[in-house]
């Protein structure tokens, strides 16, 4: 049996179907369904049951595995970079994690999970996913800082030889619909141009850096899965990995290549960022990915054109939106 959690979220569900993809059902999906409507996540996808996540660690930490688990994929957490509830991160993304991997570890039972580029902070202090630079990072908000934490424990306990901890960048495409604020930019302007034909974008509060001018490495969904499957297949390739394209693109080539899947001409209105984020707001990311490739994945990455086209085109305009 896998475990998926956060199965029903926007990379859980990714991973499954992937993992649907390769022929495998055998998949039990943790997640918390409460009043949301990710639940339509979990449609069009083939697995074997499903588990809340607090009798999911409290059956696990019980002892005696009942699932009979071959691996963990562990996506499920509070990503909401805005969360005011500091407690509520810690026990649901830190210690929820935590005592997740140490039971993995005792199995023996290989853990992919998911960590996030956000503990990177405001990247002064580069984006190198070295383990001797970890105890340098200082995230700038406290889901990052969740985040980081348990990288750091796994760190100090040495279990970074055995597990994979992923740093995901700017994650797009289908089955975010539900994550709200905290939906990814493609999918915004998407919105945005069906309700009034014109999508607006942040000004740049830095000199050199146009309007809309800010980088990001925008890094479509169905390769993260990608990565994940490979790395759950590859237990020898363990640690902490960035996952990105290693390729930074501006605002402005994300929401162009939305109107191009539209067939449409750019509109761009460029509004003044809030100062209450201007002076921590990171005017690039980029994710150097020599590591995960000197562990041996090979696979190429989806350029921004294409993966936003197959977004746009095959599931936000498209007869079904989800994967």
């Amino acid at each position: 049996m896998l475990i998926v959690t956060g199965g029903a979220g926007f990379l859980g569900s990714a991973v499954i179907w992937k993992l649907n993809e390769a022929g495998r059902q055998d998949i039990l999906v943790v997640d918390n369904l409460g009043r949301s409507s990710k639940w339509r996540n979990l449609v069009n996808r083939r697995y074997a049951d499903y588990i809340h996540k607090s009798d999911f660690l409290r059956r696990i930490e019980g002892g005696k595995d009942p699932f009979g688990i071959t691996g963990v994929v562990h996506m499920g957490a509070c990503s909401s970079t805005t969360e005011p509830d500091a407690d509520y991160l810690y026990e649901n993304n830190t210690r929820f994690t935590t005592e997740l991997c140490r039971c993995c570890l005792e199995r023996g039972v290989r853990f992919v999970n998911a960590s996030s580029a956000a503990t990177y902070g405001d990247g002064s202090r580069g984006f190198g996913d070295a383990h001797s630079g970890l105890e340098a990072l200082r995230p700038m908000n406290m889901y990052g800082y969740s985040k980081h934490l348990f990288d750091l424990t796994a760190l100090r306990n040495g279990w970074l030889d055995e597990i994979a901890s992923l740093k995901f960048f700017n994650v797009y495409g289908p089955n975010e619909y539900h994550k709200n604020d905290m939906m990814s930019v493609a999918c915004k302007a998407f919105s945005q141009i069906g309700e009034r034909g014109r999508v607006r974008l942040f000004r740049s509060h830095r000199e050199g850096v146009e309007d809309g001018g800010q980088l990001r490495d925008f890094v479509y969904v169905k390769d993260c899965a990608n990565v994940v499957c490979w790395l759950l297949e590859n237990s020898e390739a363990s640690g902490v990995f960035n996952v990105g394209t290693g390729k930074a693109r501006s605002f402005n080539d994300l929401v162009g290549a939305v109107f191009k899947a539209l067939g449409r001409e750019p509109d761009i209105e460029y509004v003044d960022m809030p100062e209450t984020i201007r002076d921590t707001y990171q005017y690039f990311t980029e994710a150097p990915m020599g590591k995960l490739r000197a562990a041996g994945y090979d696979r190429e990455f989806t350029s921004l054109e294409e993966g936003v086209k197959d977004y746009v085109q095959g599931y936000l305009a498209g007869k079904d939106s989800f994967l």
